[in-house]
C-alpha cells in the first residue's frame, strides 16, 4: 500500500484567499458527511507512530490523512457508541485501511484548540506582516476612510465600543442602515493580546484584501466547527464563508 506525500495546506490557503477561481482547488470529502469540499475548508486527522488519531489542521504531517467538515456537535454525535460501534470510528477504519487506532475522548476539544491556534497564529502572522490595525482610533480612521476589508471585535469588547466601529465602518462603506456588523471573535481580549504580544487588544481591522481573506478562512473554519455565525461579516469575501462539507 503506497503511502501518500506529505499534504501541505498552505497553497490551497492562498488560492481560496486570492477567491482563484480560474484554479480549481484540490478537493477532499468529509469521511462523516460524504460531502466534499476544498481542503483548505476541511480539518485533517492523522494518526501518530502509536496510532492515536489526532487533528492536523495544517495538513502537515505525513502519512495518510483522513478529512472531516463536520461541526462539533455533529462529532460528538458520531463519537457516541451505538449499537453498531462509533461512527467515527468506524469511518476513520475506513479511511486509514484497517490501521490500529486510538480514538481519544477528548478529539472534539483537541480539534477546537488546534484551530484556536491557528487562527491566533494567522493573526500573529498578519500583525507581523504590518496588516492589521489595533487602536479604535486607528481603527475608527481606517472605516470612515472605506479602506478596511474586515473588522473583528474581542468577545468581551463593550457592546458601546464595538457599536462605534461598526458605525464607522458601515459609513466608509456607505452601507448605512445596512445593520452589518463587525465579527465578534470566540476570543477575549486576553488570549488576543497574549498571541500579538500588545497591551488590550480588543478590536482589529485589515485593510489588505488578501490579509482579510486569509484571517477569515481561518475564522471560517473554527466558526464553522463550534457552530457559530458563518456568513460574511462586514468586508469578509462571501467566497471564504461559505460552508461546506457538513451533513
Amino acid at each position: 500500500m503506497r503511502t501518500p506525500p506529505n499534504e501541505r495546506l498552505t497553497p490551497d490557503i492562498a488560492d481560496a484567499a486570492e477567491g482563484r477561481a480560474d484554479k480549481a482547488l484540490p478537493e477532499r470529502r468529509c469521511i462523516l458527511s460524504g460531502e466534499h469540499g476544498p481542503r483548505a475548508r476541511l480539518i485533517r486527522l492523522a494518526i501518530s507512530p502509536d496510532g492515536l488519531v489526532l487533528p492536523d489542521p495544517q495538513a502537515k504531517a505525513p502519512g495518510r490523512g483522513a478529512w472531516i467538515g463536520v461541526s462539533r456537535a455533529e462529532l460528538e454525535a458520531a463519537m457516541a457508541v451505538g449499537k453498531g460501534g462509533s461512527r467515527l470510528k468506524g469511518a476513520l477504519a475506513r479511511a486509514f485501511k484497517g490501521a490500529a487506532l486510538t480514538l481519544p475522548d477528548d478529539l472534539p476539544q483537541m480539534i477546537a484548540d488546534a484551530l484556536t491556534r491557528s487562527l491566533l497564529d494567522r493573526l500573529g502572522l498578519e500583525m507581523r506582516a504590518g496588516h492589521l490595525i489595533l487602536g479604535s482610533d486607528r481603527i475608527a480612521e481606517g472605516c470612515r476612510a472605506g479602506a478596511v476589508e474586515l473588522l473583528l471585535h474581542a468577545c468581551d469588547a463593550s457592546v458601546d465600543g464595538s457599536r462605534k466601529l461598526d458605525q464607522a465602518w458601515r459609513v466608509g462603506q456607505e452601507r448605512e442602515g445596512s445593520g452589518e456588523t463587525g465579527l465578534t471573535l470566540p476570543l477575549d481580549r486576553m488570549a488576543l493580546s497574549v498571541a500579538l504580544g500588545r497591551d488590550n487588544v480588543v478590536h482589529m481591522a485589515i485593510a489588505e484584501p488578501a490579509a482579510a481573506a486569509r484571517v477569515s478562512l481561518a475564522i471560517e473554519r473554527l466558526m464553522h466547527f463550534l457552530g457559530g455565525k458563518e456568513t460574511a461579516p462586514n468586508g469578509g469575501r462571501p467566497e471564504t464563508w461559505r460552508s461546506v462539507a457538513t451533513d
